[in-house]
């Protein structure tokens, strides 16, 4: 399981140790990722996503999953959250036409 954000993208960054002595070696810098359920109140079921801490700020500020998936970039998400995307605007088109 690669270790990346499903909402964001956001994934391991690269870069240097630097010793006091200015020794530098390599080391990669991990996203802060957590196992969450989001529910969402079109579909009116939660999901269980991998994401970033800075991601479920990102959720939380927007209002719910919902609200995060109608701003979120379609290059962004993984392709499981790409399907709740779809799904969720499936469900809000026909809730808007009813």
């Amino acid at each position: 399981m690669s270790r990346r954000c499903e909402l964001t993208g956001k994934g391991p960054m690269t870069g240097n140790n630097v010793s006091h002595a200015k020794n530098r070696s390599r080391r990669r810098f991990l996203p802060n990722l957590v196992d969450v359920s989001l529910s969402s109140e079109q579909l009116g079921r939660s999901f269980k996503l991998k994401i970033s801490a800075a991601a479920l700020r990102t959720v939380d500020h927007r209002g719910g999953l919902d609200a995060f998936m109608a701003k979120a970039k379609d290059v962004e998400l993984s392709p499981r959250a790409l399907n709740i995307k779809k799904d969720i605007a499936k469900a809000a088109a026909t809730t808007a036409t009813a």
